[in-house]
């Protein structure tokens, strides 16, 4: 077993083998799985959001999945938070992170650092997002403008989730987000520490497995999770009944739409998303090298062991 002292980070589109890819790096290097994916916390979607799954838990440890609530929001300082602990407890076991996932900003922030925005109080987010379903963005977004010239004007102004949030924090701290921005804090993984690859597929490659994988998760029981999730009547803009897949299988069980029109839609999302995923990363995250999946353990090996 190789002497390591980096972190591995692995992103990519959904679909493109990530999973894998850090499995065998586990087996390799004796390595602890860390999610990166902002879906992948929630407890109860194991099938709908692709987690690896018992067995391919079994193989190596794997921290930070299925542990959040699906009526509970996530948030990115809270994944960073508990990504301190848990790097801490991987070095202590003399373990290799390897961190994967499928969330861009969870890798920016981890290595750059994030804003240092106070904690917004419930009355005010729950405020917000009521009033978002009630009244629509548009109101929002008005009200945004007015309060936040700065951020309003650097969002679409459909962008329902940047717009509350800006929202929330201009109402709670009387302050900019863009404001807050400009205060972040040291990245908790410096460049140096990190080994870091952003995997790729052929176009038609990619499209090609994510149908094959959606077919799979439905084979494997996608619906009745989602089933159980609807059971719950939870606010649907709570982000995990935002997961692909959730909100059309979900119009389905309500009788709305058939089977294989749900299929096609979570499908088509999915597909949009991992093109997102791209654009994102060749914007935001201009030193991370791509690579197609096949080629990336080899690389991360020598990189690692020089």
């Amino acid at each position: 077993m190789p002497d390591v002292k980096q972190a591995v980070l692995i992103a990519g589109p959904t679909a493109s083998g990530k999973s894998a890819l850090a499995l065998a790096l586990a087996d390799r290097l004796g390595g602890t799985i860390v999610n990166a994916d902002s879906m992948q916390v929630y407890a109860g979607l194991r099938v709908i959001t692709a987690r690896p799954t018992a067995e391919e838990e079994a193989r190596a440890p794997h921290v930070l999945y299925g542990h959040v609530d699906p009526a509970e929001t996530y948030s990115t300082g809270q994944w960073l938070r508990e990504v301190a602990q848990v790097l801490d407890d991987i070095a202590a076991a003399g373990r290799v992170p390897i961190m994967v996932g499928g969330t861009g900003l969870y890798f920016k922030v981890l290595t750059e650092g994030i804003a240092a925005v106070p904690a917004i109080p419930a009355e005010i987010r729950d405020n917000v997002r009521d009033r978002l379903a009630r009244d629509g963005v548009s109101s929002l977004y008005a009200e945004l403008t007015a309060l936040d010239p700065v951020t309003a004007a650097r969002l679409m102004p459909l962008d329902r989730s940047r717009i509350a949030r800006a929202l929330e924090v201009v109402l709670a701290t009387g302050r900019s987000i863009s404001d807050w921005h400009g205060e972040g804090t040291a990245p908790l993984l410096p460049p140096e520490r990190a080994v870091k690859i952003f995997v790729t597929l052929e176009r038609a490659q990619l499209v090609s497995r994510i149908e094959a994988r959606f077919a799979t998760m439905m084979r494997a029981g996608a619906l009745d999770e989602v089933r159980a999730l609807a059971a719950r009547d939870l606010d649907p803009l709570l982000p995990a009944m935002k997961a692909h897949g959730v909100p059309w299988l979900i119009r389905h069980l309500r009788g709305e739409i058939p089977l294989d029109e749900a299929v096609a839609g979570s499908i088509m999302d999915t597909r949009r998303y991992a093109k997102r995923q791209h654009t994102w990363f060749r914007g935001q995250m201009k030193d991370w090298p791509m690579l197609p999946v096949e080629q990336a353990f080899e690389a991360i090996i020598r990189t690692l062991t020089g």
